[in-house]
Order: C-alpha cells, then structure tokens, then sequence
C-alpha cells in the first residue's frame, strides 16, 4: 500500500471539516458478518429514509448547490453515487472469488505485490465507468491514466486492493477505494470490504454512511487517551520514523495492520487517529469525503488539505497523511510530528 517517497504537494488552506461533530453512539457497532448483504447505499429512491432531520438536509443541499467548485444539483451526485456503487460491488465479486484461494503473486517495480485480483478488479470497474460515464478521466493504481484527454472535470480514482499484503495473506482488512474528483476535489469517496460485506460512502455535503446508516468520529481531546493506527512501523524511514515516533510514545495504544480499514474504523468512531507516510494519490483521496462526512479531518503532516492535480501526465508521488476524529487531536498530533 505505500512506498518511502516523501514527495509532497498541496493547497496552502487551513485545515477544516465540512460537517459539525456528532455525538458517537456505541448502537454504530459494527457487523462483521461475510455472509450479510449490505443494505441500499445513497440513491435518489432511499435519501428519504435517512435518520438526518429534512430541515438539516435541505440546507446541506442549498450549502452545496451554492458551492462552485463541486456540483450544482443532487441529481448528479445520486448519479455518481448509484454507479459507484455498482463499481464496488462488481469489485466485490471478483475479490471473493480469489480470496484465500491459491494465484500467483507478482512484483511491481517498487517491489508492492500485485496479483490478478487487483487486475481484474480494476477492469470490472474500468467496464462499468466506460459505459456510464465514457467521458470522464479514470486513474487505477494499476493502469494509470485512461482518457482521450489529458485533463478531464471528472476523474475516478481506482485501488482495487488497497492492502494487497492483507489479501495474500488472508487476512480481510484490505479495501477497494473509490474517489470521484471534479476539478481536482474529491467529492465522493467509498472504502469497501468485500469479505465483512461493510461499505462505507461519502459523499460532499452529506454525512457518511456504513452499509446505509450514517456514522461519526468521537470526540477525543489528549494523546494520551488515543487510539492510534498505522499501518506499519517499517514503512517510515529517516524524519518520517522520527515524527511518527514522537506521537506514537504519546498516545495510549499504538496498533498496526489495517491499511484503509483503520480510516473506516476512524470514521465510525472507534479509533482516533491514523498516520502514514508515503500513501498515493489513490491510497488517500477516497478517505477524504469519508473522514470529512464523518466529521474527522483528514490532512498532511503540516495540516495542508491533501491535493493532487490528475492528468495523463501526473505522476502518483508520495504524501504523508494524519486523519483525526476530533480537531484538537489533529492539532496535538500536528504539533507532535513537528514537520517543516
């Protein structure tokens, strides 16, 4: 899932959330049951049986429609949001079937395994978006750029196995990630677990869901008292292992092994903070809409919004990513890392 490069590149913003805080309810417990099906996603037919207040929902839709840099009606979202889904399930199928079953393993050039489930999980997708939305951009980790184009308004960003070492190993905490970005903005985000059957979705200006019903971080003030994912310790090296260890001997337990599992555990509220280094473009920007709906912040390691331009001619350089359920962990995290 990473690699050591420490590249950054970013929007000078502060960092924000585009929804308040919610109280976390322990009735957002998980289920991790592989044989449930998960319930109806976000469409046009089921927004009305969503828990959110119609007073609140309409002034999130008038907050977004009012806003120039993403889109303009919520016909358009459910759209992307009905084929995103289709993306992730089509996906799902593919994985299940090579899940703990025996294939062959390759390398790629930065030495990350790759097997044939990434690929053709990444061209069932591939198919469903050419049909659909045959002139919007597509970047797949493991294809690249694929457009007629050299820029687009509209780009999905594919990782059909985001944590392939979890899934050669057998081990069902990997995800496939799904990011739709209009004029370089994720506006809608997926982290799928095809074996747990648990998808959650976020979309801008609508709080995040798990399988339909709609989670939040939890509120968390002291390192001290944090809950900590990374996905490994190794894969820090130089500064990046210095920083990382000056928060990690703060919080209250370091854990290590989840890959985009830990953001989904963060969004619903059970883990406080994730820290990485060297994650792709691919690796991170469908957490974004995740994290944010859930009422998290989700940034680089000096609190810029994470940013990258798609186009035929981008390259997926490395970023160092903090996700935190509450604001002022982020901001004790931040000044923890201590990163110029």
């Amino acid at each position: 899932m990473l690699s050591q490069s420490q590249s950054l590149r970013f929007l000078s913003l502060p960092p924000s959330n585009s929804l308040p805080l919610l109280p976390h309810s322990l009735s957002q417990s998980l289920h991790f049951s592989p044989i449930t099906k998960p319930k109806p996603f976000l469409s046009s037919q089921n927004l009305s049986s969503l828990s959110t207040p119609i007073a609140t929902t309409m002034s999130l839709r008038s907050n977004f429609s009012n806003n120039n840099d993403t889109l303009s009606t919520e016909a358009d979202l459910d759209r992307f949001a009905d084929v995103a889904n289709k993306l992730a399930d089509a996906a799902g199928e593919v994985i299940r079937k090579y899940f703990r079953n025996k294939f062959d393993i390759l390398d790629k050039e930065d030495s990350s395994p790759v097997t044939i489930a990434d690929k053709a999980a990444e061209e069932s997708m591939v198919s469903i978006l050419l049909e659909n939305f045959p002139s919007h951009a597509i970047y797949g980790e493991e294809n690249g750029w694929r457009c007629k184009e050299k820029f687009s308004d509209y780009v999905w960003v594919l990782d059909p196995i985001d944590g392939t070492k979890s899934f050669i190993t057998g081990k069902p905490l990997f995800g496939t990630l799904i990011a739709l970005l209009h004029k370089g903005k994720p506006i809608l985000g997926i982290i799928d677990q095809p074996i747990l059957r648990e998808r959650w979705i976020g979309i801008n200006g609508r709080r995040t869901t798990l399988n339909g019903k709609e989670v939040s971080t939890r509120p968390c003030g002291k390192l001290s008292q944090a809950y900590l994912y990374t996905t490994s310790p190794h894969l820090f090296s130089g500064d990046a292992e210095e920083a990382f260890i000056r928060v990690r001997n703060k919080v209250k337990v370091p854990l290590y092994g989840c890959d985009c599992y830990a953001y989904a555990l963060l969004a619903s509220g059970y883990v406080d903070l994730v820290i990485e280094s060297g994650l792709k473009p691919y690796d991170f920007l469908s957490l974004i809409p995740v994290i944010e709906g859930a009422g998290g912040i989700i940034t680089d390691w000096k609190g810029h919004h994470l940013y990258w331009e798609a186009s035929s001619d981008s390259r997926a350089t490395g970023f160092n990513v903090v996700a935190a359920g509450d604001k002022q962990i982020h901001q004790l995290a931040l000044e923890s890392l201590q990163w110029k």
